[in-house]
């Protein structure tokens, strides 16, 4: 694509769309027969720090029969430069246009970026809607952490895939290779892959409404659809990707990343990872060890993440720190996710090398008549402990993360933010010495499909608004820096994420008026959804400020991710009357449904009715 080189002078950070990379692979074309291109729906900066393409991107590229390439959503510039000239989106490594590819995988793990998978599509040539697609076209498919609600996205995906990808996708391309050998339409091919379990094809179910806008039905309108849609569960972690393409340009998480823990079991309600990459599976510390070696021989890389959703719960995460630090005492070692309490910063101060600078703490709440509601067991103390700790240990900058507009919060919960804060603050005036920095960073509750709290309104934008000027008061006088996100984002994150198959046309409309890159805050054009939902008849409101009944047909009751429902309704339940539930790892079996499906689950339920 020699014409490339003529627009990438006219568009800023042109090494986004060069391609070549360290460690990128590229095989032949014309003697590879099945070719799937991922897709990240976001630009090249985000999209590069995201892990799940690389682990499909190597595993992919592993097996003789299939080449995979990257793509991620241009920039203003850059679209504007293709449009303008009429060149095709196209993949990074052999600059080949999307639509002539086998398989069009996209990564949905944000509801904002939807409209700039739509805007990909129009870029590639490729038509929108999957009705208009024909049997020339790539079969476009989505995983991630969205697509366990896949309604709204349903009019434009053709099939889903639910769960850990890592066994589906090759049994997807198995399909697709037989397919493509047996000359028939498209349509016998999306009935094969109906068949895989954890694949959702959205154009075999037919999706009836009550004439109050409530769903009334979700059912296969053809064999072999199955009325439910069983998530895919790797029982034992496949090996992790260390050899991934190496940024020529600095991303946002510009470091390597090796997955130790997938799943968590702390059971916040207001946290729908922790439900959907249940159960547990932990890599084992050799494991770990060998792979960080790997990685750092084959990227050059001076800095490694351990990734969990919960590190500190990794078993014996000390030795195994204490292990990389010692047999690679060159490498800093990254540890995100960890709980808020002592432990957590003694385990960060042991690593050889750290910056000593900035600590990240998330109680989401400074209210302790708030955590049991959602299941946050980090008392105030843990958290006074571990920011005098951080101190004494030279940490000088903390950062705090919290919700607004959690269920049942009122105006003294949201002050008592202020009072906690003000506290932390306090313990920073009495280490002599030390000058304590504290960043306040507050989100707004945006209740998730398969968490305990899906039935839950979210808070009117109002009653936000009037928080965050509660908050803005009182943390001015403290001292410390507040940064929040706007309610309207939210408002549109709660929508997408809860909505059912009508805002297919809500979000073509949307991106049909000018809307993508919604995600950063200077493309968000709310005036452009504002006007796509009164164009479609649909209330905003409808999906995010209404409390929904517990015997109510969900839009993504079709999907099973093996934790029950009788499990989430008693969840929402006790969060309403207060009470915690405690961690099943360490205690007797919650019976959240997954012992339906995991020995190890139904072992210890049973050892527990014993008891």
């Amino acid at each position: 694509m020699s014409h490339l080189d003529d627009i990438l002078y006219n568009v800023t950070k042109p090494a986004r769309y060069t391609g070549g990379e360290w460690n990128s692979v590229v095989k032949d074309w014309d003697s590879t027969p099945i070719r799937v291109v991922l897709a990240y729906p976001d630009i090249y900066e985000i999209g590069m720090s995201n892990l799940a393409l690389p682990i499909l991107y190597e595993l992919l590229n592993s097996r003789a029969d299939v080449l995979a390439e990257r793509v991620y959503a241009p920039w203003t510039d850059m679209a504007a430069q293709l449009s303008s000239r009429g060149i095709p989106l196209f993949s990074l490594e052999s600059r080949r246009p999307l639509k002539e590819f086998d398989v069009i995988g996209f990564s949905l793990g944000y509801e904002l970026t939807y409209t700039n998978v739509l805007n990909m599509l129009h870029l590639a040539g490729i038509p929108v809607l999957a009705a208009e697609r024909d049997d020339s076209h790539p079969l476009v498919i989505a995983g991630g952490g969205c697509v366990f609600n896949p309604e709204p996205m349903a009019d434009f995906i053709d099939c889903f895939v639910v769960g850990d990808g890592e066994e589906a996708i090759l049994e997807l391309l198995d399909c697709l290779r037989h397919w493509k050998s047996s000359a028939t339409p498209k349509k016998q091919l999306l009935y094969q892959v109906a068949a895989i379990p954890g694949v959702y094809v959205p154009s075999l179910y037919q999706v009836e409404y009550h004439a109050d806008g409530l769903p009334k039905s979700i059912a296969p309108a053809a064999a072999p659809a199955s009325p439910t849609i069983k998530q895919r569960i790797v029982a034992t972690l496949p090996p992790p990707p260390t050899r991934p393409v190496v940024p020529y340009i600095e991303v946002v998480h510009d470091r390597g990343a090796i997955e130790i823990q997938r799943g968590c079991s702390r059971g916040c309600r207001f946290c729908q990872a922790g439900i959907i990459y249940r159960p547990v599976r932990e890599r084992p510390h050799q494991e770990v060890i060998e792979a960080v070696g790997e990685l750092i021989a084959n990227c050059g890389y001076n800095e490694v993440s351990l990734l969990s959703l919960s590190t500190s719960d990794y078993a014996d995460i000390d030795t195994l720190v204490a292990s990389l630090s010692h047999r690679y005492p060159d490498v800093m070692l990254s540890l995100p996710s960890l709980r808020s309490d002592k432990f957590s910063v003694r385990l960060l101060d042991s690593l050889p090398r750290h910056s000593g600078s900035g600590l990240t703490f998330a109680p989401e709440t400074g209210s302790q008549r708030l955590r049991p509601v959602i299941n946050k067991n980090i008392s105030e103390d843990d958290l006074l402990e571990a920011a005098a700790t951080a101190l004494e240990r030279g940490w000088n900058n903390l950062k705090l993360y919290f919700m607004l507009g959690l269920p049942t919060e009122t105006a003294d919960d949201v002050m008592e933010i202020i009072r906690l804060v003000e506290k932390v603050r306090s313990s920073g005036i009495k280490s002599p010495g030390r000058r304590l920095q504290i960043k306040v960073n507050v989100s707004t509750f945006v209740p998730k499909p398969h968490t305990p709290f899906q039935w839950a309104a979210q808070e009117s934008q109002e009653h936000l608004v009037s928080k965050v000027e509660l908050l803005k008061q009182g943390l001015r006088r403290k001292g410390a820096r507040l940064s929040w996100q706007e309610p309207g984002v939210s408002l549109l994150e709660a929508v997408l994420s809860r909505g059912d198959r009508r805002l297919g046309k809500v979000i073509y409309r949307a991106w049909q008026l000018g809307s993508a890159l919604d995600a950063w805050s200077e493309q968000f054009k709310p005036e452009n959804w504002r006007r796509a939902f009164d164009d479609a008849g649909l209330d905003p409101g409808f999906y995010a400020h209404r409390q929904r009944s517990l015997d109510e047909l969900l839009p993504w009751s079709h999907i099973d991710t093996g934790v029950g429902t009788a499990f989430l309704k008693r969840e929402y339940q006790r969060a309403i009357s207060g009470r915690e539930t405690s961690d099943c790892r360490r205690d007797a079996c919650n019976a959240c449904g997954l012992e339906r499906l995991q020995p190890a689950c139904q072992q210890k339920l049973n050892r527990s009715k014993v008891g």
